[in-house]
Protein backbone atom coordinates (compact mmCIF):
# COMPACT_ATOMS: atom_id res chain seq x y z
CA UNK A 1 0.00 0.00 0.00
CA UNK A 2 1.26 3.04 -0.76
CA UNK A 3 2.24 6.07 1.45
CA UNK A 4 2.53 9.83 1.79
CA UNK A 5 6.12 9.21 1.35
CA UNK A 6 5.70 6.97 -1.65
CA UNK A 7 4.11 9.77 -3.42
CA UNK A 8 6.76 12.53 -2.50
CA UNK A 9 9.80 10.19 -3.63
CA UNK A 10 7.24 9.28 -7.13
CA UNK A 11 6.86 13.27 -7.27
CA UNK A 12 10.55 14.12 -6.90
CA UNK A 13 9.71 15.87 -3.85
CA UNK A 14 12.32 14.33 -1.78
CA UNK A 15 14.53 11.26 -2.31
CA UNK A 16 15.09 7.84 -1.10
CA UNK A 17 17.70 8.72 1.97
CA UNK A 18 15.19 11.70 3.22
CA UNK A 19 12.40 9.02 3.26
CA UNK A 20 14.02 6.52 5.17
CA UNK A 21 15.61 8.82 7.11
CA UNK A 22 11.98 10.89 7.91
CA UNK A 23 10.10 7.09 8.60
CA UNK A 24 12.45 6.18 11.36
CA UNK A 25 12.27 9.98 12.97
CA UNK A 26 9.02 9.37 13.01
CA UNK A 27 8.80 6.08 14.71
CA UNK A 28 11.80 7.05 17.46
CA UNK A 29 9.70 10.43 18.05
CA UNK A 30 6.53 9.18 18.07
CA UNK A 31 5.01 12.03 15.79
CA UNK A 32 3.25 11.46 12.36
CA UNK A 33 4.92 11.36 9.31
CA UNK A 34 3.60 14.57 7.95
CA UNK A 35 4.76 16.72 11.02
CA UNK A 36 8.47 15.08 10.72
CA UNK A 37 8.56 15.79 7.35
CA UNK A 38 7.80 19.39 7.89
CA UNK A 39 10.35 19.46 10.92
CA UNK A 40 12.87 18.40 8.34
CA UNK A 41 12.65 21.21 6.05
CA UNK A 42 10.18 19.70 3.32
CA UNK A 43 7.21 22.40 2.11
CA UNK A 44 4.12 21.58 4.10
CA UNK A 45 1.79 22.23 0.93
CA UNK A 46 3.99 19.34 -0.85
CA UNK A 47 3.34 17.03 1.79
CA UNK A 48 -0.66 18.07 2.17
CA UNK A 49 -0.81 17.55 -1.31
CA UNK A 50 0.51 14.21 -1.44
CA UNK A 51 -1.83 13.39 1.37
CA UNK A 52 -4.27 14.82 -0.33
CA UNK A 53 -3.84 12.61 -3.61
CA UNK A 54 -3.65 9.19 -1.18
CA UNK A 55 -6.43 9.91 0.52
CA UNK A 56 -8.79 11.48 -2.48
CA UNK A 57 -9.68 14.50 0.21
CA UNK A 58 -9.57 18.29 -1.32
CA UNK A 59 -6.77 19.98 0.23
CA UNK A 60 -8.55 23.51 1.97
CA UNK A 61 -6.12 26.65 2.71
CA UNK A 62 -7.82 28.75 5.23
CA UNK A 63 -4.31 31.69 5.14
CA UNK A 64 -4.66 32.51 8.71
CA UNK A 65 -8.42 33.70 7.82
CA UNK A 66 -10.51 34.20 11.48
CA UNK A 67 -13.67 31.67 11.38
CA UNK A 68 -16.53 33.25 12.93
CA UNK A 69 -18.34 32.29 16.53
CA UNK A 70 -21.55 31.42 14.85
CA UNK A 71 -19.37 28.62 12.99
CA UNK A 72 -17.30 27.26 15.50
CA UNK A 73 -20.49 26.83 17.87
CA UNK A 74 -20.97 23.98 15.52
CA UNK A 75 -18.24 21.49 16.71
CA UNK A 76 -17.10 21.76 20.56
CA UNK A 77 -13.98 22.68 21.81
CA UNK A 78 -13.50 19.68 23.48
CA UNK A 79 -14.58 17.90 20.57
CA UNK A 80 -12.49 20.00 17.69
CA UNK A 81 -9.07 19.57 19.95
CA UNK A 82 -9.33 16.29 20.63
CA UNK A 83 -10.35 15.09 17.26
CA UNK A 84 -8.40 17.56 15.14
CA UNK A 85 -10.75 18.83 13.42
CA UNK A 86 -12.37 22.12 13.23
CA UNK A 87 -15.28 23.88 11.65
CA UNK A 88 -14.56 25.60 8.74
CA UNK A 89 -17.79 27.60 7.33
CA UNK A 90 -21.69 26.91 6.40
CA UNK A 91 -22.15 26.72 2.42
CA UNK A 92 -25.35 25.89 0.77
CA UNK A 93 -27.00 24.23 3.87
CA UNK A 94 -23.61 21.78 4.18
CA UNK A 95 -20.70 22.54 7.13
CA UNK A 96 -17.41 22.13 5.62
CA UNK A 97 -15.20 20.66 8.85
CA UNK A 98 -11.27 20.89 8.19
CA UNK A 99 -9.53 17.60 9.26
CA UNK A 100 -5.65 16.91 10.37
CA UNK A 101 -6.30 12.99 9.82
CA UNK A 102 -9.29 12.62 7.24
CA UNK A 103 -8.22 8.68 7.60
CA UNK A 104 -9.08 8.61 11.23
CA UNK A 105 -12.24 6.33 11.81
CA UNK A 106 -12.80 7.59 15.61
CA UNK A 107 -13.11 11.01 13.95
CA UNK A 108 -14.93 10.57 11.44
CA UNK A 109 -17.79 8.79 13.52
CA UNK A 110 -17.45 11.58 15.81
CA UNK A 111 -18.17 13.63 13.07
CA UNK A 112 -21.29 11.57 11.71
CA UNK A 113 -22.47 11.90 15.53
CA UNK A 114 -22.59 15.38 15.74
CA UNK A 115 -23.68 15.85 12.16
CA UNK A 116 -27.15 13.76 13.42
CA UNK A 117 -27.17 15.64 16.28
CA UNK A 118 -27.33 18.70 14.88
CA UNK A 119 -29.05 17.91 11.63
CA UNK A 120 -26.90 19.41 9.54
CA UNK A 121 -24.72 17.96 6.87
CA UNK A 122 -20.65 17.54 6.33
CA UNK A 123 -18.04 17.87 3.80
CA UNK A 124 -14.18 16.87 4.64
CA UNK A 125 -11.21 18.92 4.18
CA UNK A 126 -7.89 18.29 4.86
CA UNK A 127 -6.06 21.21 6.39
CA UNK A 128 -2.63 21.83 7.72
CA UNK A 129 -1.69 21.52 11.36
CA UNK A 130 -0.86 25.28 10.98
CA UNK A 131 -4.22 26.12 9.91
CA UNK A 132 -5.83 23.70 12.49
CA UNK A 133 -3.96 25.81 15.07
CA UNK A 134 -5.13 29.09 14.54
CA UNK A 135 -8.45 28.28 14.03
CA UNK A 136 -8.57 26.06 17.55
CA UNK A 137 -7.50 29.55 19.21
CA UNK A 138 -10.59 31.33 17.77
CA UNK A 139 -12.36 28.94 20.29
CA UNK A 140 -10.49 30.98 23.15
CA UNK A 141 -13.71 33.53 22.54
CA UNK A 142 -15.31 34.73 25.77
CA UNK A 143 -16.50 31.26 26.52
CA UNK A 144 -12.72 30.00 26.87
CA UNK A 145 -11.80 33.34 28.57
CA UNK A 146 -14.49 33.38 30.86
CA UNK A 147 -14.17 29.81 31.56
CA UNK A 148 -10.67 29.70 33.23
CA UNK A 149 -11.55 32.98 34.91
CA UNK A 150 -14.20 31.04 37.05
CA UNK A 151 -11.97 27.89 37.13
CA UNK A 152 -9.36 30.15 38.71
CA UNK A 153 -12.03 31.40 41.61
CA UNK A 154 -12.18 27.59 42.59
CA UNK A 155 -14.59 27.49 45.69
CA UNK A 156 -14.31 30.84 46.74
CA UNK A 157 -17.74 31.95 45.47
CA UNK A 158 -19.80 29.00 46.53
CA UNK A 159 -23.41 30.70 47.57
CA UNK A 160 -23.63 30.56 51.88
CA UNK A 161 -26.84 31.56 53.86
CA UNK A 162 -27.03 34.82 54.45
CA UNK A 163 -24.82 35.77 51.71
CA UNK A 164 -27.36 38.47 50.65
CA UNK A 165 -27.14 40.37 53.91
CA UNK A 166 -22.83 40.41 53.54
CA UNK A 167 -20.83 43.42 54.30
CA UNK A 168 -20.28 45.56 52.07
CA UNK A 169 -16.59 45.21 52.77
CA UNK A 170 -16.63 41.45 51.91
CA UNK A 171 -18.57 41.91 48.98
CA UNK A 172 -16.09 44.90 47.76
CA UNK A 173 -13.18 42.37 48.57
CA UNK A 174 -15.03 39.28 46.37
CA UNK A 175 -15.79 41.90 43.17
CA UNK A 176 -11.56 42.88 43.36
CA UNK A 177 -10.69 39.56 42.86
CA UNK A 178 -8.62 38.87 39.83
CA UNK A 179 -10.31 36.42 38.75
CA UNK A 180 -13.91 38.57 38.66
CA UNK A 181 -11.89 41.83 37.21
CA UNK A 182 -10.86 39.56 34.43
CA UNK A 183 -14.42 38.12 34.09
CA UNK A 184 -16.15 41.29 33.56
CA UNK A 185 -12.81 42.61 31.37
CA UNK A 186 -13.21 40.11 28.53
CA UNK A 187 -17.16 40.30 28.83
CA UNK A 188 -16.75 44.20 27.82
CA UNK A 189 -13.71 43.51 25.37
CA UNK A 190 -15.81 41.09 23.71
CA UNK A 191 -18.61 43.03 23.26
CA UNK A 192 -16.74 45.92 21.81
CA UNK A 193 -15.00 43.78 19.62
CA UNK A 194 -18.16 42.24 18.33
CA UNK A 195 -19.63 45.75 18.03
CA UNK A 196 -22.83 45.79 20.73
CA UNK A 197 -24.66 48.23 21.37
CA UNK A 198 -25.28 47.09 24.99
CA UNK A 199 -24.73 44.17 27.28
CA UNK A 200 -27.33 42.47 29.38
CA UNK A 201 -26.32 40.49 32.64
CA UNK A 202 -29.20 38.97 33.89
CA UNK A 203 -29.50 36.73 36.75
CA UNK A 204 -32.21 33.61 36.78
CA UNK A 205 -33.42 30.34 39.05
CA UNK A 206 -29.85 29.12 38.19
CA UNK A 207 -27.53 30.99 36.07
CA UNK A 208 -26.44 33.98 35.00
CA UNK A 209 -27.30 35.28 31.37
CA UNK A 210 -24.85 37.10 29.34
CA UNK A 211 -26.44 38.61 26.12
CA UNK A 212 -25.19 41.33 23.70
CA UNK A 213 -27.42 43.29 21.63
CA UNK A 214 -25.76 43.64 17.79
CA UNK A 215 -27.56 45.19 14.84
CA UNK A 216 -30.84 45.94 17.31
CA UNK A 217 -31.02 42.07 18.12
CA UNK A 218 -30.28 40.17 21.77
CA UNK A 219 -28.08 37.15 21.53
CA UNK A 220 -27.05 35.11 24.35
CA UNK A 221 -23.11 35.32 24.21
CA UNK A 222 -21.87 33.56 27.74
CA UNK A 223 -24.09 31.57 31.02
CA UNK A 224 -22.53 31.64 34.12
CA UNK A 225 -22.89 29.70 37.04
CA UNK A 226 -24.96 32.20 39.63
CA UNK A 227 -22.39 32.10 42.67
CA UNK A 228 -20.58 34.48 40.79
CA UNK A 229 -23.75 36.74 40.23
CA UNK A 230 -23.16 38.98 42.91
CA UNK A 231 -19.49 39.29 42.33
CA UNK A 232 -20.02 40.37 38.87
CA UNK A 233 -22.88 43.17 39.59
CA UNK A 234 -20.28 44.43 42.65
CA UNK A 235 -17.51 44.59 40.44
CA UNK A 236 -19.62 46.75 37.80
CA UNK A 237 -20.92 48.76 40.90
CA UNK A 238 -17.09 49.92 41.82
CA UNK A 239 -16.54 50.53 38.09
CA UNK A 240 -18.86 52.65 37.94
CA UNK A 241 -19.51 54.61 42.19
CA UNK A 242 -22.41 53.22 42.82
CA UNK A 243 -23.43 52.05 46.09
CA UNK A 244 -23.00 48.13 46.26
CA UNK A 245 -25.11 47.57 49.21
CA UNK A 246 -28.15 48.96 47.74
CA UNK A 247 -29.70 46.44 46.05
CA UNK A 248 -33.33 47.45 46.47
CA UNK A 249 -33.41 50.54 43.73
CA UNK A 250 -31.82 50.80 40.35
CA UNK A 251 -29.15 53.17 40.13
CA UNK A 252 -27.59 54.49 37.04
CA UNK A 253 -23.77 55.15 36.05
CA UNK A 254 -21.20 55.46 33.65
CA UNK A 255 -16.99 53.99 33.28
CA UNK A 256 -14.51 54.47 30.64
CA UNK A 257 -12.41 51.65 29.84
CA UNK A 258 -9.82 51.58 27.52
CA UNK A 259 -9.74 49.06 24.53
CA UNK A 260 -8.04 48.50 21.05
CA UNK A 261 -5.91 51.67 21.47
CA UNK A 262 -9.15 54.05 21.97
CA UNK A 263 -11.64 54.90 24.97
CA UNK A 264 -14.53 53.53 25.14
CA UNK A 265 -17.56 54.73 27.44
CA UNK A 266 -20.29 52.74 29.28
CA UNK A 267 -23.63 53.69 30.49
CA UNK A 268 -24.58 51.46 33.17
CA UNK A 269 -28.01 50.88 34.70
CA UNK A 270 -28.98 48.21 37.77
CA UNK A 271 -32.59 47.17 38.27
CA UNK A 272 -33.61 44.56 40.91
CA UNK A 273 -35.22 41.42 39.71
CA UNK A 274 -36.89 38.63 41.64
CA UNK A 275 -33.50 36.32 41.54
CA UNK A 276 -31.39 39.36 42.08
CA UNK A 277 -29.85 42.68 40.19
CA UNK A 278 -29.98 42.77 36.44
CA UNK A 279 -27.20 45.20 35.36
CA UNK A 280 -27.68 46.82 31.41
CA UNK A 281 -24.57 48.32 29.90
CA UNK A 282 -25.41 50.47 26.84
CA UNK A 283 -21.82 51.08 25.03
CA UNK A 284 -20.80 54.60 23.73
CA UNK A 285 -18.24 53.68 21.22
CA UNK A 286 -17.11 56.87 19.06
CA UNK A 287 -15.82 54.78 16.61
CA UNK A 288 -18.89 53.10 15.60
CA UNK A 289 -21.11 55.90 16.97
CA UNK A 290 -20.22 59.49 15.45
CA UNK A 291 -21.38 58.82 12.00
CA UNK A 292 -21.68 60.71 8.96
CA UNK A 293 -24.79 60.96 6.62
CA UNK A 294 -23.94 58.56 3.86
CA UNK A 295 -22.52 56.00 6.88
CA UNK A 296 -26.18 56.45 7.83
CA UNK A 297 -27.70 56.08 4.26
CA UNK A 298 -29.35 59.11 4.46
CA UNK A 299 -29.58 60.12 0.58
CA UNK A 300 -31.16 61.79 -2.52
CA UNK A 301 -33.65 64.13 -1.84
CA UNK A 302 -33.65 63.31 1.97
CA UNK A 303 -30.21 64.36 2.24
CA UNK A 304 -30.49 68.02 0.81
CA UNK A 305 -33.60 68.54 2.73
CA UNK A 306 -31.72 68.20 5.92
CA UNK A 307 -28.37 70.14 4.32
CA UNK A 308 -30.95 72.90 3.38
CA UNK A 309 -32.10 73.13 6.84
CA UNK A 310 -29.08 72.76 8.57
CA UNK A 311 -27.73 75.91 6.52
CA UNK A 312 -30.50 78.10 8.52
CA UNK A 313 -29.61 80.79 10.54
CA UNK A 314 -32.49 79.55 13.33
CA UNK A 315 -35.63 77.30 13.36
CA UNK A 316 -36.09 73.91 14.87
CA UNK A 317 -34.63 70.54 13.29
CA UNK A 318 -36.73 67.32 15.14
CA UNK A 319 -35.70 63.93 14.49
CA UNK A 320 -38.69 61.46 15.68
CA UNK A 321 -38.90 57.50 16.25
CA UNK A 322 -39.30 55.17 19.02
CA UNK A 323 -36.73 54.32 21.57
CA UNK A 324 -33.56 52.74 19.64
CA UNK A 325 -34.18 54.37 15.93
CA UNK A 326 -30.65 55.93 15.85
CA UNK A 327 -32.01 59.37 16.73
CA UNK A 328 -29.39 60.12 18.83
CA UNK A 329 -26.89 59.47 16.62
CA UNK A 330 -28.47 61.43 13.52
CA UNK A 331 -28.19 63.80 16.03
CA UNK A 332 -24.40 63.48 16.15
CA UNK A 333 -24.16 63.45 12.62
CA UNK A 334 -25.84 67.24 12.20
CA UNK A 335 -23.93 68.04 14.85
CA UNK A 336 -20.25 66.46 13.18
CA UNK A 337 -21.48 68.83 9.79
CA UNK A 338 -22.37 72.03 11.71
CA UNK A 339 -19.00 71.80 13.89
CA UNK A 340 -16.58 74.49 12.97
CA UNK A 341 -14.92 77.40 14.56
CA UNK A 342 -17.77 79.49 13.61
CA UNK A 343 -20.03 78.45 15.54
CA UNK A 344 -20.90 78.18 19.59
CA UNK A 345 -22.55 75.02 19.59
CA UNK A 346 -24.51 73.64 23.07
CA UNK A 347 -25.64 70.45 24.25
CA UNK A 348 -27.80 69.22 27.47
CA UNK A 349 -27.76 66.00 26.88
CA UNK A 350 -28.96 63.09 29.42
CA UNK A 351 -26.65 61.60 29.13
CA UNK A 352 -23.56 62.37 27.30
CA UNK A 353 -22.97 59.75 24.64
CA UNK A 354 -20.32 60.71 22.78
CA UNK A 355 -17.90 63.40 23.37
CA UNK A 356 -16.91 65.86 20.42
CA UNK A 357 -14.50 68.34 20.06
CA UNK A 358 -14.82 71.93 19.64
CA UNK A 359 -18.85 71.12 21.43
CA UNK A 360 -19.79 72.41 24.61
CA UNK A 361 -21.77 69.44 26.26
CA UNK A 362 -23.68 69.68 29.02
CA UNK A 363 -24.93 66.33 31.60
CA UNK A 364 -28.15 67.07 32.34
CA UNK A 365 -29.13 66.25 36.54
CA UNK A 366 -32.52 66.15 37.09
CA UNK A 367 -31.89 64.87 41.02
CA UNK A 368 -30.34 68.68 41.40
CA UNK A 369 -33.56 70.41 39.51
CA UNK A 370 -30.83 71.05 36.11
CA UNK A 371 -33.14 69.77 33.76
CA UNK A 372 -33.65 70.35 30.28
CA UNK A 373 -36.23 73.34 30.73
CA UNK A 374 -33.81 74.85 33.65
CA UNK A 375 -30.74 73.90 31.31
CA UNK A 376 -32.01 75.85 28.60
CA UNK A 377 -32.65 79.34 30.55
CA UNK A 378 -29.03 79.00 31.09
CA UNK A 379 -27.80 77.83 27.67
CA UNK A 380 -29.30 80.85 26.35
CA UNK A 381 -27.19 83.13 28.47
CA UNK A 382 -24.09 81.22 26.95
CA UNK A 383 -24.14 83.33 23.36
CA UNK A 384 -24.99 80.03 21.35
CA UNK A 385 -25.38 79.43 17.83
CA UNK A 386 -26.67 76.07 17.64
CA UNK A 387 -28.49 74.28 20.55
CA UNK A 388 -28.86 70.46 21.39
CA UNK A 389 -31.43 69.55 23.63
CA UNK A 390 -31.04 65.30 24.05
CA UNK A 391 -35.10 65.06 24.21
CA UNK A 392 -38.39 67.64 24.23
CA UNK A 393 -40.15 65.50 27.37
CA UNK A 394 -42.73 68.26 28.04
CA UNK A 395 -44.41 71.32 27.59
CA UNK A 396 -41.71 73.56 29.63
CA UNK A 397 -38.87 72.35 27.80
CA UNK A 398 -41.08 72.45 24.28
CA UNK A 399 -41.50 75.99 25.18
CA UNK A 400 -38.44 77.22 26.07
CA UNK A 401 -36.80 75.23 22.53
CA UNK A 402 -39.48 76.94 20.36
CA UNK A 403 -38.32 80.77 22.26
CA UNK A 404 -34.85 80.02 21.48
CA UNK A 405 -35.28 78.93 18.04
CA UNK A 406 -37.86 82.16 17.23
CA UNK A 407 -34.77 84.27 18.79
CA UNK A 408 -32.40 83.14 16.60
CA UNK A 409 -30.94 79.95 17.56
CA UNK A 410 -30.59 76.36 15.37
CA UNK A 411 -32.22 73.84 17.83
CA UNK A 412 -31.78 70.32 17.22
CA UNK A 413 -33.96 67.61 19.29
CA UNK A 414 -35.96 64.80 19.30
CA UNK A 415 -39.68 63.98 19.93
CA UNK A 416 -40.94 60.58 20.78
CA UNK A 417 -43.65 60.14 17.65
CA UNK A 418 -43.84 56.92 15.62
CA UNK A 419 -43.15 59.28 12.27
CA UNK A 420 -42.47 62.67 10.77
CA UNK A 421 -46.22 63.79 10.39
CA UNK A 422 -46.74 62.98 13.98
CA UNK A 423 -44.87 66.18 15.22
CA UNK A 424 -47.18 68.88 14.40
CA UNK A 425 -49.92 67.09 16.57
CA UNK A 426 -47.40 66.45 19.18
CA UNK A 427 -46.17 70.15 19.54
CA UNK A 428 -49.67 70.87 19.78
CA UNK A 429 -50.71 68.20 22.13
CA UNK A 430 -47.41 69.55 24.39
CA UNK A 431 -49.03 73.39 24.49
CA UNK A 432 -47.25 75.22 21.43
CA UNK A 433 -49.45 77.57 20.20
CA UNK A 434 -50.29 75.98 16.37
CA UNK A 435 -49.04 79.99 15.02
CA UNK A 436 -45.86 79.57 16.50
CA UNK A 437 -45.24 76.19 14.69
CA UNK A 438 -44.76 77.15 10.75
CA UNK A 439 -42.05 79.92 11.84
CA UNK A 440 -39.89 77.75 13.88
CA UNK A 441 -40.40 74.24 12.35
CA UNK A 442 -37.69 73.89 9.62
CA UNK A 443 -37.56 70.19 9.52
CA UNK A 444 -39.47 67.29 10.92
CA UNK A 445 -37.86 63.54 10.53
CA UNK A 446 -38.91 60.36 11.02
CA UNK A 447 -36.50 57.47 10.77
CA UNK A 448 -36.09 53.77 11.91
CA UNK A 449 -32.95 51.68 12.09
CA UNK A 450 -32.74 48.48 8.95
CA UNK A 451 -30.16 45.37 9.26
CA UNK A 452 -27.80 45.33 5.82
CA UNK A 453 -27.65 42.27 4.14
CA UNK A 454 -23.93 40.86 3.47
CA UNK A 455 -22.78 41.95 -0.09
CA UNK A 456 -21.10 39.09 -0.01
CA UNK A 457 -23.50 36.62 1.24
CA UNK A 458 -27.20 37.66 -0.13
CA UNK A 459 -29.33 35.77 -2.04
CA UNK A 460 -31.01 36.60 -4.95
CA UNK A 461 -35.04 36.68 -5.21
CA UNK A 462 -36.55 36.66 -8.68
CA UNK A 463 -39.33 39.45 -8.75
CA UNK A 464 -42.20 37.46 -9.86
CA UNK A 465 -46.08 36.76 -9.61
CA UNK A 466 -47.96 38.87 -6.56
CA UNK A 467 -44.66 39.87 -4.96
CA UNK A 468 -44.09 41.66 -8.07
CA UNK A 469 -47.50 43.01 -8.37
CA UNK A 470 -46.66 44.15 -4.62
CA UNK A 471 -43.67 45.99 -5.92
CA UNK A 472 -45.64 47.84 -8.15
CA UNK A 473 -47.86 48.89 -6.35
CA UNK A 474 -45.10 50.30 -3.92
CA UNK A 475 -44.18 52.22 -6.93
CA UNK A 476 -47.41 53.56 -8.35
CA UNK A 477 -47.59 55.41 -4.43
CA UNK A 478 -44.27 56.97 -4.76
CA UNK A 479 -43.85 60.63 -4.93
CA UNK A 480 -44.32 61.60 -8.80
CA UNK A 481 -41.45 63.49 -8.99
CA UNK A 482 -39.36 60.02 -7.90
CA UNK A 483 -41.82 57.95 -9.72
CA UNK A 484 -40.45 57.78 -13.25
CA UNK A 485 -36.36 57.10 -12.51
CA UNK A 486 -37.82 54.27 -10.36
CA UNK A 487 -37.05 50.85 -12.50
CA UNK A 488 -38.14 47.68 -10.90
CA UNK A 489 -35.70 45.53 -10.59
CA UNK A 490 -35.13 42.12 -12.30
CA UNK A 491 -34.19 40.37 -8.67
CA UNK A 492 -34.43 41.42 -5.06
CA UNK A 493 -32.10 40.00 -2.23
CA UNK A 494 -32.36 38.22 1.37
CA UNK A 495 -29.83 37.05 3.89
CA UNK A 496 -28.08 34.23 3.35
CA UNK A 497 -25.50 32.99 5.83
CA UNK A 498 -22.02 32.39 5.13
CA UNK A 499 -18.83 31.50 6.81
CA UNK A 500 -17.79 35.54 5.61
CA UNK A 501 -21.27 36.80 7.29
CA UNK A 502 -22.99 33.60 9.71
CA UNK A 503 -26.25 35.86 10.16
CA UNK A 504 -26.15 37.10 6.74
CA UNK A 505 -26.20 40.30 7.74
CA UNK A 506 -23.92 42.95 9.00
CA UNK A 507 -24.59 46.57 10.56
CA UNK A 508 -27.71 48.85 10.38
CA UNK A 509 -28.79 51.52 7.90
CA UNK A 510 -31.39 54.47 8.72
CA UNK A 511 -34.61 54.34 6.33
CA UNK A 512 -36.15 58.23 6.62
CA UNK A 513 -38.50 60.81 5.28
CA UNK A 514 -38.69 64.51 5.80
CA UNK A 515 -40.92 66.87 6.60
CA UNK A 516 -39.93 70.29 5.34
CA UNK A 517 -42.49 73.70 5.83
CA UNK A 518 -44.16 75.39 2.98
CA UNK A 519 -46.95 77.85 2.70
CA UNK A 520 -49.27 75.00 1.97
CA UNK A 521 -48.27 73.15 4.55
CA UNK A 522 -48.73 76.35 7.23
CA UNK A 523 -52.29 76.62 6.52
CA UNK A 524 -52.83 72.88 7.39
CA UNK A 525 -51.32 73.65 10.77
CA UNK A 526 -52.95 76.88 11.08
CA UNK A 527 -56.45 75.75 10.38
CA UNK A 528 -56.50 71.84 11.24
CA UNK A 529 -53.28 70.44 12.50
CA UNK A 530 -54.57 66.84 12.12
CA UNK A 531 -52.16 63.84 11.11
CA UNK A 532 -54.84 62.89 8.21
CA UNK A 533 -54.82 66.32 6.85
CA UNK A 534 -51.13 66.86 7.68
CA UNK A 535 -50.24 63.44 5.94
CA UNK A 536 -52.48 64.43 2.61
CA UNK A 537 -50.24 67.87 2.73
CA UNK A 538 -46.98 65.62 2.87
CA UNK A 539 -48.23 63.79 -0.07
CA UNK A 540 -48.91 66.84 -1.88
CA UNK A 541 -45.36 68.11 -1.25
CA UNK A 542 -43.87 64.52 -2.63
CA UNK A 543 -42.30 63.40 0.83
CA UNK A 544 -40.84 60.06 0.46
CA UNK A 545 -42.12 57.77 3.51
CA UNK A 546 -39.92 55.44 5.49
CA UNK A 547 -41.36 52.66 4.20
CA UNK A 548 -40.73 54.00 0.59
CA UNK A 549 -37.21 54.71 0.81
CA UNK A 550 -36.71 51.46 2.77
CA UNK A 551 -38.34 49.73 -0.80
CA UNK A 552 -35.57 51.60 -2.65
CA UNK A 553 -33.42 49.99 -0.46
CA UNK A 554 -34.72 46.78 -0.92
CA UNK A 555 -34.34 47.33 -4.97
CA UNK A 556 -30.50 48.02 -4.95
CA UNK A 557 -29.79 45.07 -2.58
CA UNK A 558 -28.20 46.95 0.62
CA UNK A 559 -31.37 45.56 2.86
CA UNK A 560 -34.35 43.05 2.76
CA UNK A 561 -38.04 43.14 2.35
CA UNK A 562 -38.56 40.61 5.67
CA UNK A 563 -36.10 42.76 7.63
CA UNK A 564 -37.73 45.97 6.18
CA UNK A 565 -41.23 45.22 7.09
CA UNK A 566 -40.25 44.04 10.65
CA UNK A 567 -39.32 47.79 11.12
CA UNK A 568 -42.37 49.42 9.08
CA UNK A 569 -46.07 48.88 8.21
Amino acid sequence: MRSVLDLLVAKGVIDDALARKARNSARESSKDIETTLTDMGVPEDAVLEAKSDLLGVPVRHTGGAKIPFDVLKYLPEESASHYQMVPLGLEDGVLEIGMISPDSLEAREALQFISSNIDIPFKIFLIARSDFQAILKGYQGIGGEVSKAIATLGDTLIDLPGKENARTREETTIAEDAPITKMVSVILRHAVEGKASDVHIEPSADKLRVRFRVDGVLYTSIVLPMNVHEAIISRVKIMTNMKIDEKRKPQDGRFRVHVDRRDVDFRVSTFPTYYGEKVALRILDPEIGIKSFEDLGIDGDNLKKIQEALKRPFGMILVTGPTGSGKSTTLYAMLKVLNDEKRNIVSLEDPIEYYMEGLNQSQVRPEIDYTFASGLRSVLRQDPDVIMVGEIRDKETALLAVHAALTGHLVLSTLHTNDAIGVVPRLVDMGIDPFLIPSVLALAMGQRLVRKLCAESRKEIPLTGTLKASMEKEIANMPETLRASVKLPAVIYEAEPSPACPKGMRGRIAIVETLVMTPDLEKVILHEPSEYKIAEEAKRQNMLTMRQDGILKAFNGTIGLEELFEVVV
